[in-house]
């Protein structure tokens, strides 16, 4: 049977996922023990980090909660097929079949599916920002990078992945309560 099992204890097929089968508690966890960048980076810092620093450059650029939300949300389905780098991600094409269908469930969830082309290109840019300073900071031989500008503090200190996962947890419920 092509099911998963959850830290929750949830079992589904995720090429079925539903929006019952969603559970925040699980994305956090799983996204706070994966590592960006395929771990080659100098320290640990995970999905859910980078993910936690999006959402605060959304909320630091006067960005609605709406966008917000789907800056925490963006990677969220990997907390059910992890992450593969980018330059390997876009020649799997079944993969970003995928990862899209996830995440218009997980969208679905948090009303958060229906952002327009502004919306998505604001989180996309944020998103693509986050990952040249990470690469800079984080990733050997690209310390020369130039970094665009940043309206927060992205934090890529190394931290415990339960403190990431609880911070995560607490920004969704905060900004889910605000999208309803």
């Amino acid at each position: 049977m092509p099911e998963m099992n959850t830290y929750t204890k949830r079992q589904f097929d995720p090429m079925k996922i539903t929006i019952e089968d969603v559970d925040i508690v699980d994305i956090a966890h799983a996204l706070s023990l994966l590592c960006r960048g395929g771990g080659h980076l100098k320290q640990f810092y995970s999905v859910g980090q980078h993910c936690i620093n999006c959402a605060k450059e959304a909320k630091a650029r006067n960005y609605s909660n709406r966008v917000v939300l789907a800056a925490l949300l963006h990677d969220a389905s990997e907390a059910y097929i992890s992450d593969i780098i980018r330059p390997v991600k876009v020649h799997l094409t079944n993969y970003l079949e995928i990862e899209s269908m996830i995440m218009n469930v997980i969208l679905q969830k948090y009303y958060v599916d229906d952002l327009n082309e502004a919306e998505i290109k604001q989180w996309k840019d944020i998103d693509d920002a986050m990952l040249q300073i990470e690469l800079k900071y984080l990733m050997p031989g690209d310390e020369n990078l130039p970094l665009p500008q940043f309206y927060s503090s992205p934090d890529l200190d190394v931290h415990e992945c339960k403190e990431i996962e609880e911070a995560y947890i607490n920004l969704v419920k905060t900004f889910e309560k605000t999208v309803i």
